[in-house]
């Protein structure tokens, strides 16, 4: 979760979780911090890759779960290196379980999570949602939220089975709307032009076999 910011304005810093960027919506009343990446090491330490703005922040909120709720994790954070945060969880102290672990992502619940203020707003709360335009035409559905360093992008699925990417900006997305399901979209004027840039849905880095 970061704040919808004008092209120039500094991203806000501190411990809000982005929620999963793979634009994949999480079980209902819950929040995807991460996923694990694998083992490190061989006393079943594992690698995650972290969703949170702060990524040693993953396990700042409490326990986590898988998405069917059967395991519980308790997370300790050693560090991070290369991008990819190292820990242990409780319970698992071979390789060969931290292994088994792989792909596994890993849940907190929404109302674990702090509330956010005024024009900010969780990745995972977003994903679903109804766009429409300036002038209440439909438009599509969010898809994801993603940053590739230059600021956050909005990923729309439009009625074609494309998608098509805005920046995440208060100009593009002038209004949002989360009690009601939907959001405004003011595209930029070449985007409904013949050589729109229509994108299939780029896969997040770094999960599993390629995903906050």
């Amino acid at each position: 979760m970061r704040p919808r910011k004008r092209q120039k304005r500094t991203p806000t810093e501190g411990l809000w979780p982005l929620g999963s960027t793979s634009g994949e919506k999480a079980p209902a009343g819950l929040v995807c911090l991460g996923v694990v990446l694998g083992a490190h090491g061989v006393r079943g330490a594992v690698r995650i890759k972290s969703f949170a703005m702060n990524v040693s922040d993953i396990a700042a909120y409490g326990p986590l779960q898988s998405e069917d709720g059967n395991t519980h994790l308790q997370l300790t954070v050693r560090g991070v290196s290369r991008g990819a945060v190292l820990a242990e969880i409780d319970g698992v102290d071979r390789r060969e379980m931290a292994e088994a672990l792989q792909g596994t992502r890993l849940y907190v619940a929404r109302a674990a999570l702090p509330d956010t203020e005024e024009n900010e707003y969780y990745h995972a709360d977003l994903i679903g949602l109804r766009a429409r335009t300036v002038s209440g035409e439909p438009y599509g559905v969010v898809r994801g939220i993603y940053d590739y360093g230059a600021g956050d992008v909005i990923d729309i699925d439009r009625d074609n089975d494309a998608s098509i990417v805005f920046p995440f900006t208060r100009e593009i997305v002038p209004d949002i709307n989360l009690a009601a399901g939907w959001l405004v979209v003011n595209p930029p004027t070449q985007t409904d032009a013949e050589d729109a840039s229509i994108a299939e849905n780029p896969e997040a880095e770094n999960l599993g076999p390629e995903v906050s």
